[in-house]
């Protein structure tokens, strides 16, 4: 599983700012969300977790931490959803694998098929702890293929 952390890591680190992961606060909690092409990750990564290699599908990876500063410790969805929607308006649900390295990481990863210069709204909600209201992230990424 640390595998996968690591991997993630160098490819986030390595791809351009637009492609880079992002973060979001809400609350007490911090959303770190990222979308790249499988193409991006690691032959041995990829098929280690089932994940196909090809530069028409991308990776949706969510991590949910709890704390301020550095005491922030990673968090399990109770319930989580995923879907993105193009510009001309067609939506697809993306399924959420939950990967859990213990109390050191918990990551939400799925897979969805892209076009070339395609562009979609993403929408990702997640029930965690306690929390009356569903944590509810948004965010917009072009993808290539080429």
């Amino acid at each position: 599983m640390r595998m996968l952390a690591l991997a993630m890591t160098l490819v986030l680190a390595l791809t351009p700012p637009v492609m880079a992961q992002q973060a979001t606060e809400i609350d007490h909690y911090t959303v770190h969300f990222s979308a790249i092409n499988t193409s991006q990750l690691p032959p041995q990564v990829a098929t280690s977790y089932g994940i196909q290699r090809s530069s028409s599908r991308a990776l949706l990876n969510i991590t949910i931490l709890d704390g301020t500063g550095d005491s922030k410790r990673p968090v399990k969805a109770k319930a989580i959803t995923a879907s993105a929607r193009n510009l001309t308006g067609q939506t697809r649900s993306i399924d959420l694998q939950e990967i859990n390295e213990s109390d050191e990481a918990i990551y939400y990863i799925g897979q969805f098929r892209v076009n070339n210069m395609e562009t979609f709204d993403f929408t990702v909600t997640a029930n965690v702890d306690d929390r009356a209201e569903p944590l509810e992230l948004k965010f917009r990424q072009q993808f290539y293929t080429e």
